[in-house]
């Protein structure tokens, strides 16, 4: 059974970090670029980031340059998100997307960015 799996949201203060794991099972996940996105309430989802297979390649929304992070351990078919300097508009459901032969999606994990 194919699944992807978000993990680690929770409610943060700004400044503070999180760090979201996308675990993957039933399929070659080393074949398959990741992106994760967001969807903020009432609010269209919106690209976050992206990985290639490898790892080696790795683009950001404009809005998260240089304070997330995205990265892959393929041994361990995850792909984590890591977020530093977190701001209220970081409040969002956080859903993996991974891309390859097929699309499959997450069910999300939310983030809430509050003082």
């Amino acid at each position: 059974q194919v699944k992807l799996v978000e993990s680690g949201g929770g409610l943060v203060q700004p400044g503070w970090s999180l760090r979201l794991s996308c675990e993957a099972s039933g399929f070659t996940f080393n074949g398959y670029a990741v992106k994760w996105y967001r969807q903020a309430p009432g609010k269209v989802r919106e690209f976050v980031a992206h990985i290639g297979t490898s790892g080696s390649i790795t683009t950001y929304a404009e809005s998260v340059k240089g304070r997330f992070t995205i990265s892959r351990d393929n041994a361990k078919n995850t792909v984590y998100l890591r977020m530093n300097s977190l701001k209220f508009e970081d409040t969002a459901v956080y859903y993996c997307n991974a891309l390859g032969p097929y699309v499959y999606w997450g069910q999300g994990t939310r983030v809430t960015v509050s003082s």
